[in-house]
């Protein structure tokens, strides 16, 4: 049970940023090299090959920078519309005996339904927070978006139940914060 809540909880991450989930369970499934701290199923284990690290790293940087600024933010999360649900979805399979637990079709679908979910949440937030602040809060939300998806994700690794609560509390604000706006725009109409 525990392996399918971190298994979501990766996939959480990854909706946010596709790269510092990937590149956190990669170090972890390869060091320490004798005893790695996370076991990966077949064939996702090539995860965490040194020169997967090296590509991973190097993605994780591009999109840490161009997430910053206002505008070229948008147009990355339009592009990261495919990577944030894949990487979700190999990071769902990945985790360890969750390919053994349930069909690997599954949780592939699972893993890029809630990375995408996710995604999609935060592409429907960020031109507005670029439109209220005239792109100068885009980076700290960028920032708080990341510094999330680090903690998210080693909950999801160490503390598994916990992340799952984080991921319940996440929800039901976002769910508050959308019907919250929905009421405004009805009273507005009124």
């Amino acid at each position: 049970m525990l392996n399918i809540i971190t298994a979501f909880g990766l996939a959480g991450a990854s909706g946010l940023n596709a790269y510092i989930p990937l590149l956190i369970v990669a170090v972890a499934a390869h060091y320490p090299i004798n005893d790695p701290i996370i076991e990966l199923a077949e064939p996702y284990n090539q995860i965490g090959s040194w020169w997967a690290i090296l590509i991973i790293s190097v993605l994780l940087v591009i999109e840490l920078l161009v997430d910053k600024i206002p505008a070229v933010d948008t147009l990355n999360d339009g592009i990261q519309t495919f990577v944030r649900p894949a990487a979700g979805a190999i990071l769902f399979a990945a985790s360890a005996n969750v390919v053994t637990d349930i069909h690997p079709a599954l949780a592939l679908i699972a893993g890029l339904l809630v990375a995408g979910g996710i995604h999609g949440v935060k592409t429907t937030a960020r031109p507005v927070v670029t439109a209220t602040t005239g792109g100068t809060g885009n980076w700290a939300v960028s920032i708080i978006e990341d510094i999330t998806a680090i903690g998210l994700t080693l909950l999801a690794i160490f503390v598994p139940i916990l992340a799952f609560l984080f991921m319940v509390v996440c929800g039901f604000v976002v769910f508050k914060i959308i019907r919250r706006i929905r009421r405004r725009k009805k009273l507005a109409v009124s």
